[in-house]
């Protein structure tokens, strides 16, 4: 009975150990992928950013003996340093701030044409709004006056309705039938 138990948990502890590589399998390597795009997207930005902001160098290149060629030629612009060059470092950011302004100019120029596209269209809008109301206006005297003729016709027909019953009534008192 014992060891029964004992191959059981040895079977329960394999499919364990089994379901945690077949889990570490599935969900590994789609995190091994991104932990790594993150590192060398990391490591690209720092060695972007690393490139703009130069350190100096810190040795004193002095203490250290020149090149010398053959011949007895010395060369001075092999020290053994890499010094920075002021000048190359003032003119990438000198292009910097040129691409930088000439980017801020054409974005003004973008937003400068889509103000005078938005006011265009508000003219041409508020062109439309008045024409619109001169119509209503329009519209609305037309009817002002139709309503003014159809109150006279009902009147005048009132009228005529009145005088055609006196008419009838004088007639069939003298005799007149249908």
């Amino acid at each position: 009975m014992g060891r029964c138990r004992t191959q059981q948990r040895a079977l329960k502890v394999g499919m364990v150990l089994m379901g945690l590589c077949l889990a570490g399998y599935i969900v590994g390597r789609p995190l091994y992928y991104h932990l790594s795009e993150a590192l060398t997207a990391a490591r690209r930005h720092v060695s972007s950013s690393s490139y703009h902001r130069c350190t100096p160098c810190l040795c004193d290149c002095s203490s250290q003996p020149l090149l010398s060629l053959p011949d007895g030629l010395s060369n001075h612009s092999f020290t053994g340093c890499m010094k920075r060059d002021p000048e190359v470092s003032e003119e990438m950011e000198k292009s910097f701030t040129d691409l930088l302004s000439e980017e801020v100019k054409l974005k003004e120029a973008e937003a400068l044409e889509n103000q005078q596209r938005a006011d265009m269209a508000l003219l041409e809008a508020k062109k439309m709004a008045s024409q619109y109301q001169k119509d209503a206006d329009k519209c609305s005297s037309g009817m002002e006056t139709c309503e003014e003729a159809r109150e006279k016709a009902e009147a005048t027909l009132e009228a005529q309705k009145k005088l055609t019953a006196m008419w009838e009534l004088r007639a069939r008192q003298r005799g007149w039938k249908d």
